[in-house]
């Protein structure tokens, strides 16, 4: 079945993988995003754990990756259509940039109620 657009799904998801790789080469947070996630990937697989707990991490990081593209894709929008400064359009920076602020503070949450535990009873506390 073909997308609105008029690209069938294959060319569809070349081009989200294009927006994902655009993301990462220009944005620095993206970029911090990205040494975050290895490092909890690096973190899950050291301390082995659950699958229950690697469903958790999985869709908090997707959580905060959709935040950060969708951050980028408001502010890219937001500087075409205003080159000038204008009111509305930094409220709307604000707002996109405290979506993913959100996003990544729910993360960290997430990430401390999947490792402390383990952390913990690797300790034998």
């Amino acid at each position: 079945m073909k997308q609105s657009s008029g690209h069938g799904f294959l060319s569809s998801v070349r081009c989200a993988l294009v927006g994902v790789l655009g993301l990462v080469a220009r944005e620095r947070n993206a970029r911090v995003h990205a040494a975050a996630t290895v490092g909890v990937v690096v973190a899950g697989i050291g301390l082995d754990v659950a699958p229950s707990g690697w469903a958790l991490l999985a869709l908090a990081m997707g959580v905060v990756w959709a935040a950060e593209a969708l951050n980028t894709a408001v502010e890219e929008l937001a500087d075409l259509v205003s080159p000038e400064p204008h009111p509305a359009v930094g409220r709307a920076k604000d707002v996109a940039a405290g979506g993913v602020l959100l996003a990544a503070i729910a993360a960290a949450v997430v990430g401390g109620l999947v490792f402390v535990p383990r952390l913990l009873e690797l300790a034998g506390a």
